[in-house]
């Protein structure tokens, strides 16, 4: 009998929240394909979620058939969501992914049912467990170190920007199998204060929180700060990280009977 294979929710953006998108494209999403490749590898079939804020029902039904969330990184998250007036360095936010985010966390955390969420996707966890954010690290965070190695700004994707220390006993240090791994760094926002339920599990150099993950041993609902995706093909930690969530996926779902 063949392996069962998960079906995995991967959210999207708002093509339009992207710099230099022209302007009178119809509404559109969009997502780094990179992400669907690295949990395909490893066993998933995953699929892609439009932004359905303001069709609750039909985001819940496409939520209860699939076995795992995968929320990717992007753009900054409103503040809003977290009680707080926008920061002059905000950058760019798209409400109606932050809203579905948010929502498909809120449920996975209720059911227990796997979740992986990348940079961003920490952040989402975060907050939709009540937690809050740093909206700009280097104006408000105290002895930050470069933590935006952005594109943009001329570094690769791949590039190692510091290391992360990973908490002994957690699920995460038993998915990475390591207790150091250097990691890339795209983020110029943070983890603030945790959100309910969630315990940080690994640190950079200067203390920011880089990881997190639900205080439940029988769950997989873990968020890490940096862009693993960028590793899938190259770094055996990074794809057991995967290989552990997709896992995780399936068994959840076969226990559902």
């Amino acid at each position: 009998m063949a392996r069962y294979r998960p079906l995995i929710a991967v959210t999207t953006q708002t093509l339009q929240s992207i710099d230099g998108i022209p302007a009178g494209l119809p509404q559109s999403v969009v997502m780094n394909q990179r992400y669907y490749v690295a949990i395909s590898m490893v066993g998933a079939v995953p699929c892609l979620v439009p932004l359905l804020d303001d069709d609750e029902d039909t985001l819940r039904e496409l939520y209860e058939r699939v076995d795992g969330i995968l929320v990717p990184g992007g753009v900054d998250m409103d503040p809003g969501t977290y009680g707080e007036a926008p920061h002059p360095r905000l950058g760019n936010i798209d409400p109606a992914r932050d809203r579905t985010e948010i929502l498909m966390a809120k449920w996975a955390v209720e059911d227990r049912k796997p979740f992986l969420g990348l940079c961003r996707g920490a952040q989402v966890l975060n907050v939709a467990q009540g937690g809050s954010l740093w909206q700009d690290l280097d104006a408000q965070y105290d002895g930050a170190i470069k933590h935006d190695y952005f594109p943009t700004s001329g570094f690769e994707r791949d590039h190692l920007a510091h290391e992360v220390s990973i908490a002994p006993g957690s699920r995460l240090r038993h998915a990475m199998e390591v207790d150091k791994l250097s990691v890339n760094s795209m983020h110029h926002q943070g983890l603030k204060s945790i959100g309910r339920g969630l315990a940080a599990t690994a640190v950079a150099p200067d203390g920011l929180v880089e990881a997190v993950e639900l205080e439940d041993d029988d769950a997989f609902i873990v968020g890490v700060q940096w862009h693993p995706e960028v590793f899938e093909m190259t770094d055996p930690h990074t794809r057991h990280l995967f290989r552990e969530f997709v896992n995780a996926s399936a068994s959840w779902k076969l226990a559902q009977g």
